[in-house]
């Protein structure tokens, strides 16, 4: 017994070394980095204890194998890419969708594996076994050797079916399909997003674009105010102030120029990104800016709401899950009910036995005993719960709190959805009315500066007037591109408020 205790500690000690001795693959100290173990390779060491060694700061080591940057998609760097074609690319390339995909694919395959809850479970049970004896016994100068040897098998098949259990199954499996269903919509949310982003990088990406255009421009008309403001002073009308005004005003426009090609670079990474694509593909974006606005693109927000609400993916989704959780609410009612079973179970049985040595009347003998048998069952039961601690009761009440959740979130997302239409619609009329101001203004600005250009060049205007208008000029442009954007990407939010953002914006 002593013995029997001390090998119980010795395996319990050695067994708590083991675990403790595991904190030495975690950092030393808190206030010392980690050298982790690595391979020849360089790629970490997963189960080893931190490596000796000096480390480098609190940098990881380099691992050659994750080195490979994704290769870009195959496009041609010689065709201008629309909207349409863009939102394609992103669509195949995305691996949010794709990652929707599976998860759709996932829950429909749980759905799948409700239904076969109907089906008959059979079992195929195989047993094998072999026993030997062996054994010597001597009484009053006699001895007796006795070898015996025993093997068989069994073999069993079974089955069991629930046939009948008052519409459990049936509530779990319309459950069941409406998470699937959820995860469809979920998919096709998931594409209106990427149509979404890709539209607005799109869109913003022009507006850049546009803003490099202006800025040249506005280069250029810096560069006519200082020739003219050098010509003055050639012929001695101006000042060497005004010809330093004008240089300034034509290095502020270069450095405006500047700033917009930077702009307009991180808004083609912009774009790239929303395409889910390599930031290392070269690709030509086509020009959006001769596109009509209308007024007419912002309809009454009145005849839009209904038909939104029926279409919205977030909508649709809710009433899903509202569906779904009163089929776990008749699943949780069904638990009270009995449950009609039907098992039937047959096997078959074989096995030897030998014996050797036995004494008999002649000497020793040998006994071969050899057998089978095989055997049938079928039962026809109920099963009728009687008592569990109220656990079918608590999982009813859970299910109808879930339920009446349900129904409260169905309108909550019935009252969101209502809230985003008329914020998209009312941004989109504001946009709108700014882009027709912003061009008014801009018609404007142009006629001021021609007229301080002509006044300035026959000496009636000041520098002073020319530098104020040619500012002014560039900022109604840029107000007049921002507005321009704006407005079509306010039309793309209502699109996707409005759950029709299915393809590129027309």
């Amino acid at each position: 017994m002593c013995r029997r205790e001390a090998a119980f500690v010795l395996s319990s000690l050695w067994l708590v070394g083991c675990s403790t001795s595991a904190l030495e693959m975690a950092p030393e100290r808190p206030d010392r980095p980690w050298v982790p173990a690595t391979t020849p390779s360089g790629e970490i060491i997963a189960g080893e204890r931190s490596a000796a060694g000096a480390a480098h700061g609190y940098v990881l080591p380099p691992n050659p194998a994750l080195a490979n940057v994704p290769p870009p998609p195959v496009v041609d760097t010689a065709k201008t890419y629309s909207l349409a074609e863009l939102i394609d690319l992103a669509e195949s390339s995305d691996p949010t969708t794709r990652i929707a995909w599976n998860d759709a694919r996932r829950v429909a395959l749980a759905a799948g594996i409700a239904e076969s809850s109907f089906l008959p479970k059979i079992t195929a049970t195989a047993i094998g076994g072999f026993q030997d004896s062996r054994s010597h016994q001597s009484a009053l100068g006699t001895s007796v050797n006795t070898n015996s040897s025993l093997n068989g098998s069994v073999s069993a098949i079974s089955l069991q079916w629930l046939l009948f259990d008052f519409g459990e199954r049936a509530a779990i499996v319309d459950a069941a399909k409406q998470a699937s269903v959820i995860s469809n919509i979920t998919f096709t949310a998931a594409h209106q997003q990427v149509i979404y982003s890709v539209t607005l990088a799109f869109y913003r990406h022009a507006a850049a674009q546009a803003r490099v255009d202006t800025a040249t421009q506005s280069l250029k008309n810096t560069q006519t105010v200082e020739a003219a403001a050098e010509d003055r002073y050639q012929h001695g009308v101006g000042t060497v102030m005004e010809l330093a005004q004008a240089r300034q005003g034509t290095a502020q426009a270069n450095l405006a120029t500047v700033q917009a090609t930077g702009g307009a670079q991180d808004a083609y990474l912009t774009l790239i990104t929303a395409m889910g694509i390599s930031p290392l593909t070269k690709i030509k974006i086509a020009d959006v800016s001769g596109r009509k606005l209308s007024p007419s693109m912002a309809a009454p927000v009145e005849n839009i709401i209904s038909g939104a609400l029926a279409r919205r993916p977030d909508v649709q989704s809710a009433y899903a899950a509202q569906k779904a959780s009163l089929a776990n609410v008749r699943a949780a009612r069904a638990e009270f009910m009995p449950k009609f079973f039907l098992s039937a179970t047959g096997s078959y049985g074989s096995g030897d036995l030998d014996v050797s040595g036995l004494p008999g009347a002649g000497g020793e003998s040998t006994v071969n005993i050899s057998g089978d048998e095989l055997n049938g069952s079928i039962f026809l039961g109920v099963t009728i719960p009687l008592y569990d601690g109220g656990t079918r009761s608590a999982r009813l009440a859970q299910a109808r709190a879930e339920a009446d959740s349900a129904d409260a979130r169905m309108t909550q997302v019935q009252q969101d959805a209502v809230r985003q239409i008329v914020l998209a619609d009312n941004a989109l009329r504001t946009s709108l009315s700014a882009y027709d101001a912003s061009k008014s203004l801009e018609t404007a600005a142009q006629t001021t500066f021609d007229a301080a250009l002509a006044a300035y060049r026959s000496g009636v205007g000041s520098i002073t007037d020319l530098t104020v208008a040619q500012t002014q000029l560039l900022q109604a442009n840029n107000a007049s591109t921002d507005a321009y954007s704006t407005a079509l990407s306010a039309a793309a939010t209502l699109a996707l408020s409005t759950g029709t953002l299915g393809a590129a914006p027309e």
